[in-house]
This record gives structure tokens, C-alpha cells and sequence, in this order.
């Protein structure tokens, strides 16, 4: 068995997600998020995608760029119980290799332009092969321990009235989007995962989402936004002079919410 396998990415995902945390973990809930495959020059590409418009969907290979290591056993966000990595779709592979579908609207040059993008931004690609249903398509396959009854059921996740005035001032006066992956996160449980960063603090349960802090309750399968809060400590705030830190300022001036220190959830 050959020990190293070589492989040159034959171009780029250009994607909204600048890190793991943003990416949603499957396309279906990214249906609508545009993106872009930028091939390299300089390599007959453009000849390559000849007759690759007429295909309405495409796979995508692509690496994992951004992992560190691999398990073998996993916790998948909808399980309560560890799987064998290969019997899950985790990230965490030995050859951290991605596949995706993505929806193909048009082909400018070497960029093609996409939709229904789940990689982070700057996922090297290795292949791209058409989505043909009749081959690609097998409805009734067995879906595995999905089939059982230990994945979680989705929980509804309800906004209260202050966390929905407050994301909204967020997308429209600084085009920070917390809405979606906070349904993401909290759809599949109020729990601290190993996937996800939610911890219980002095204020309740808290869910991190880059460096904002959601704070929300839970009863049965219902949960509650209550409220949303800077991550970054007053002081943070005063004496720092980073450009991401003035959307901070200005929510907490807008809000007059106490923040909750930025912490590793």
C-alpha cells in the first residue's frame, strides 16, 4: 500500500464562512448561499469545463484545510451516543477529505459561480464531477443509526422579542447575521457538545457564536433566545483598537448590555 498520496488542488471555494464555527455542517442548510470555485490558471482548465453548463448540479472534492487531527470515534451533533468515523460524515478523517453538492448557475472563465456552499472560505478543491440523479440518487437506502431512535429530534428554537430586535439591528446596521446559525446551533439541543459552544455561566446557558454571546432558556423541547451580548470584556472595549471592536461599541451603546467575557465556549 503506497504510504503518501500527492494530490495539487486544481483551485479554490470562495465562500461567506471565514472559519469552521460559520460553516453549516451539511449543504441542506445552505441551500441559499452563494459561492464561487475559482480554478487555477495556467492548467488547461477552461478547457476542461467544457459542456460542464449543462450539468445543473456538481460534486465537489475538496480538503478539510483547516483540521489539525482526526478520531476515531466521533459524537455527531444529532446523536447522543459515538460513531465510528466512518459511519459519519464528521470532518475528522484520517484523509480529510470534503464532498458536497452544489447547484451550478453559471461558469464566468475558471470562476464558477454556485449555490448551496457549506465549505469554509479558502477549502482547496480537488475534483469536480457532475451530479447525475439517476446514479447519484438512491431513495431508498437505508439510513443507518439515523434510521434509529437516538438522533435528536430537531428543538424549537423561538425568539424573544429584545434577541429578535437585536439580531435585526445587527444584520441591517452592520451586516453581522447571528439568526441562522443560532437556529443551527440550538436545533439540536440545549447541551454542551463537543461540537458546540455552549456552557452554562452565572447568567444561564450561553451559546457562542463567534464573538457574540447568545444567551437563551430551555424547557422541554422548546428553546428561547432571550437576549444577545458582546463577547469581549469592558475593558476590551475601551482601550482596544481593532476595527471589529466599533460593531461592539455601538451595539453596547445601542443596547446597554452588560457583556459577558469572551470566553473559549
Amino acid at each position: 500500500m503506497l504510504e503518501v498520496l500527492t494530490l495539487r488542488p486544481i483551485g479554490v471555494v470562495r465562500t461567506p464562512f471565514p472559519d469552521k464555527v460559520s460553516a453549516p455542517r451539511q449543504t441542506h442548510a445552505a441551500r441559499e448561499v452563494p459561492g464561487t470555485i475559482v480554478l487555477e490558471a495556467g492548467r488547461h482548465f477552461e478547457h476542461a469545463l467544457s459542456n460542464i453548463e449543462e450539468w445543473e448540479f456538481l460534486w465537489v472534492v475538496y480538503w478539510f484545510h483547516l483540521n489539525d487531527g482526526w478520531r476515531p470515534k466521533v459524537l455527531p451533533p444529532r446523536s447522543k451516543v459515538r460513531r465510528g468515523v466512518f459511519a459519519t460524515r464528521s470532518p475528522h478523517r484520517p484523509c480529510p477529505l470534503g464532498l458536497s453538492v452544489v447547484r451550478l448557475l453559471s461558469v464566468d472563465g475558471l470562476t464558477l459561480h454556485v449555490r448551496g456552499v457549506d465549505m469554509v472560505d479558502g477549502s482547496p478543491v480537488l475534483d469536480l464531477k457532475p451530479y447525475l440523479a439517476a446514479a447519484d440518487s438512491i431513495p431508498d437506502a437505508r439510513a443507518g443509526w439515523l434510521a434509529t431512535t437516538d438522533p435528536i429530534a430537531p428543538f424549537e428554537v423561538v425568539w424573544s422579542e429584545r434577541a429578535r430586535e437585536q439580531a435585526r439591528w445587527l444584520e441591517s446596521s452592520h451586516g453581522v447575521q447571528l439568526t441562522a446559525p443560532v437556529d443551527r446551533a440550538l436545533a439540536l439541543g440545549p447541551e454542551p457538545h463537543a461540537y458546540r459552544r455552549i456552557r452554562k455561566t452565572s447568567d444561564g446557558l450561553v451559546l457562542a457564536v463567534k464573538d457574540w454571546r447568545i444567551r437563551f432558556e430551555s424547557e422541554g423541547r422548546r428553546i428561547v433566545v432571550v437576549s444577545i451580548a458582546t463577547g469581549y470584556r469592558d475593558r476590551q472595549l475601551i482601550d482596544g483598537a481593532e476595527p471589529v471592536l466599533d460593531v461592539h461599541r455601538a451595539y453596547v451603546a445601542r443596547f446597554g448590555l452588560r457583556q459577558t467575557p469572551l470566553e473559549r465556549v
